[in-house]
C-alpha cells in the first residue's frame, strides 16, 4: 500500500530521461511478483496517462489492481532521477497526488484479510494525513485478520519533519511484525548510528524481526535473541534507485514461500544487487530465475 510515481531517469552522460516507474511500495510489489508471489496493491492514481501506465505495469506483472482507486481531480505523482559523481538525486512532483487523497474509507479490508503479508512504509504515510490514517487502519485490519504486518521506515525529509515522522513511523513500527529500518532513517529518527543499538531500539517497539538495511554493509537480521549480518552481494552498480524496495519485496516473497529469515535475506541481497546493475527503479528488478542463476554462479 502506498504511492506510485512515474519515473524519468537521466541516462548516462545525457540530458535525455528514460520513462519508468517508481514509488517504494509499488517497486516492492513488482519485486515480490517477479519472485513468484501473488501480490495486490492498494493506492489511488489519477485518470491520466501516468495512471494508465501504472495500471498496465501492474497488470503485466500479474498484480491485483482491484483495490486501486482512480481520481478525476488529482494527478498521479511524477519524479526525476539525476546522476552525478556524488550519486543520484531526486526531484519530486507529488503534492496533492491521487495517492495523497487516499483515506481510511478507501481501504479494501477484504483484500487485506485474504493476504499473508501486508506491507506499507513511511512514504505511504508521509504523503498526507489521510494516507497516514489509511495505513494505520489497514494495519489494524491486517492484525485483526492474523495477517503478518511488514513496515519499511523509509523516511523522506521533504515530506515531513523528523519529529512528526518519528511519531507516526514509530507508532506504525509498533504495529508491525517485521520492521525494515534503514541506517540513514535510523540516524534521522532515533539519533542512533550503531547497528545493534538501532536493532534493539526497534525490537523494543514490538516487531518479532528487525531487518536493518545497511547498504554496502549488507543487512542485519535481529530478533530478541539473535543477530546475523547478511553481506551485500557484489555487483557492478550503475543505479541504486529502488534497491531497498527490491530487497524488501524479494524478502517478503521468500518469507511467504516458506524460507527462513536468513535464507530470505540472502536471496533478497542478490535481488537488490542485480537491480543496481540497470537504470531505473523497476526495469532492472530481476526475476526469480535470474536470482537463482546468480546465487548458483557464486557457489
Amino acid at each position: 500500500m502506498g504511492e506510485p510515481l512515474l519515473e524519468f531517469n537521466q541516462q548516462p552522460d545525457s540530458k535525455l530521461y528514460l520513462e519508468g516507474f517508481g514509488g517504494d511500495t509499488s517497486n516492492a510489489a513488482v519485486a515480490a511478483a517477479r519472485q513468484g508471489a501473488s501480490v495486490g496493491y492498494l493506492t489511488a492514481v489519477g485518470e491520466d496517462v501516468a495512471g494508465e501506465r501504472f495500471l498496465g505495469l501492474w497488470r503485466d506483472e500479474g498484480i491485483d489492481v482491484s483495490a486501486v482507486r482512480r481520481s478525476a481531480e488529482r494527478a498521479t505523482a511524477v519524479y526525476f532521477v539525476t546522476h552525478s559523481a556524488a550519486g543520484h538525486a531526486f526531484l519530486y512532483y507529488r503534492k496533492d497526488s491521487a495517492a495523497a487523497g487516499y483515506g481510511p474509507g478507501d481501504v479494501d479490508a477484504g483484500l487485506i484479510a485474504q493476504a499473508k503479508v501486508f506491507y506499507a512504509s513511511g512514504v505511504s504515510q508521509g504523503i498526507s494525513a489521510s494516507a497516514a490514517d489509511a495505513v494505520f487502519h489497514a494495519m489494524a485490519v491486517a492484525r485483526a485478520a492474523g495477517v503478518t504486518v511488514a513496515y519499511d521506515t523509509n523516511y523522506r525529509p521533504r515530506l515531513w519533519p523528523a519529529v512528526r515522522a518519528a511519531a507516526v513511523i514509530h507508532a506504525a513500527v509498533g504495529m508491525a511484525d517485521i520492521a525494515f529500518p534503514g541506517m540513514e532513517d535510523a540516524l534521522a529518527l532515533t539519533g542512533l548510528s550503531e547497528p545493534d543499538a538501532i536493532a534493539d531500539f526497534y525490537l523494543r517497539m514490538g516487531p518479532r524481526l528487525v531487518v536493518l538495511k545497511m547498504g554496502a554493509a549488507g543487512a542485519l537480521l535481529a530478533t530478541p535473541g539473535t543477530r546475523l549480518v547478511i553481506p551485500a552481494f557484489p555487483c557492478a552498480a550503475v543505479d541504486a534507485t529502488g534497491a531497498g524496495d527490491a530487497f524488501c519485496g524479494s524478502f517478503l516473497a521468500r518469507i511467504v514461500a516458506g524460507d527462513t529469515a536468513e535464507a530470505a535475506a540472502r536471496y533478497a541481497a542478490v535481488a537488490a544487487a542485480l537491480k543496481c546493475e540497470g537504470f531505473g527503479a523497476v526495469a532492472p528488478i530481476p526475476r526469480a530465475e535470474q536470482v537463482r542463476e546468480a546465487m548458483a554462479a557464486r557457489c
